[in-house]
Parts: structure tokens; C-alpha cells; sequence
């Protein structure tokens, strides 16, 4: 599971907003902001949908390995940009299949 800095630390590095997070998770905003203050310790399945919903954004947490536990982004900002890029090129729908 992820701590509440680590919420916050991740949510930071894929740029998304509480109320975002919220849709894309299922977790009350209210319980997001008491989670990342730590104010208030939620459910484990509501901490997973939280992870889950990061990590689909590209955020990765790191164990404890003896440095500490963290979060880092899964691509480079440069990779990050390219795949925006392309995702966003549009073009004709057609089959993949080669003759």
C-alpha cells in the first residue's frame, strides 16, 4: 500500500487535481485531502483505488529498499510528451492486418 505523502508526491508528479484523482478513482475528494494531511487513515481497497488510479497516470511507488520509501514517474517528460502527442494525432480507424 502507499502512505498518504506518497498520495500526495504522486499525484503531484502526474499533475492531477483531488477532484481528478476523485473521478478516476472512486474515493471521495473529503477522504483524498484527509488521507494526504494525514488526518485520517481510509480503507485499504479505497488506498488500492487511489494507488491504481495513479499509477494508470504514470506515477510508480517504490518499498522501502534501505533509501527510503518514494513514488517517480514511469516515463521520462520527454516520453511523456511524445506519447500525449501521438495519442492526440487522430487518423483513419483500420484493421492492423498486413496482407
Amino acid at each position: 500500500m502507499i502512505t498518504g505523502s506518497q498520495c500526495r508526491a504522486g499525484r503531484a508528479l502526474v499533475e492531477v487535481t483531488r477532484g481528478k484523482l476523485s473521478i478516476r478513482s472512486g474515493v471521495p475528494e473529503d477522504v483524498i485531502e484527509g488521507f494526504e494531511r494525514k488526518l485520517q487513515e481510509p480503507e485499504q481497497d479505497r488506498i488500492a483505488a487511489l494507488k491504481a488510479a495513479l499509477e494508470s497516470l504514470g506515477a510508480i511507488f517504490l518499498d522501502e529498499n534501505g533509501g527510503g520509501i518514494g513514488v517517480r514517474l514511469k516515463f521520462t517528460q520527454s516520453e511523456a510528451k511524445r506519447i500525449a502527442r501521438m495519442e492526440s494525432e487522430g487518423g483513419i480507424v483500420a484493421s492492423d492486418r498486413v496482407p
